[in-house]
């Protein structure tokens, strides 16, 4: 189980905070990001996995992902959710900026859902790294829009993930 929790804020009424702290060095937590036979092992939520995971990591690089149900005792089960990330800065092992969007298998973007600049921080604590997420949203009710799909609960469980996996490299 995982040994710490993420905490989370809203601040300024438009921005979600997740902090975390993972025993790994910032380099390698860092890597965990980047390659897509890692993101295959912990982006996802219970009971999903990524079938799909095509990742140009650089700026302006696209990460194109579906997200698909495979617990039959989900209602999902067999639902796709596709998204689309766009690069914008990366600084190796220090941070990421992306925009995050809904889009479809093709990569054709859903201008109706929220679409936030997310910027990942990678904090150096030694043999420990902080992970600082902040997204910032165009509007408080688009905050709020995610805030009300559960996307807390799904970023928990990522998040939970992410350490189970960092767990089994140490």
């Amino acid at each position: 189980m995982p040994n710490n929790k993420m905490v989370s804020r809203v601040e300024n009424e438009r921005f979600l905070v997740l902090e975390r702290v993972y025993d790994m060095p910032r380099n390698q937590l860092f890597q965990l990001f980047k390659e897509p036979e890692h993101l295959k092992r912990w982006w996802s939520t219970d009971g999903w996995e990524l079938p799909v995971c095509n990742v140009d990591f650089r700026p302006g690089g696209v990460w194109h992902y579906c997200m698909k149900c495979v617990d039959k005792n989900q209602e999902e089960y067999g639902m796709e959710s596709w998204n689309k990330t766009i690069y914008k800065e990366i600084i190796e092992p220090e941070k990421i900026v992306y925009n995050d969007y809904f889009s479809d298998a093709e990569g054709n973007i859903n201008e109706s859902m929220p679409s936030p600049e997310v910027t990942m921080e990678f904090i150096d604590l030694g043999s420990q790294t902080k992970l600082v997420s902040r997204s910032e949203f165009d509007s408080a009710d688009s905050l709020q829009a995610v805030l009300d799909m559960g996307v807390l609960e799904g970023i928990t469980q990522t998040w939970n993930n992410l350490d189970v996996l960092v767990e089994r490299l140490k």
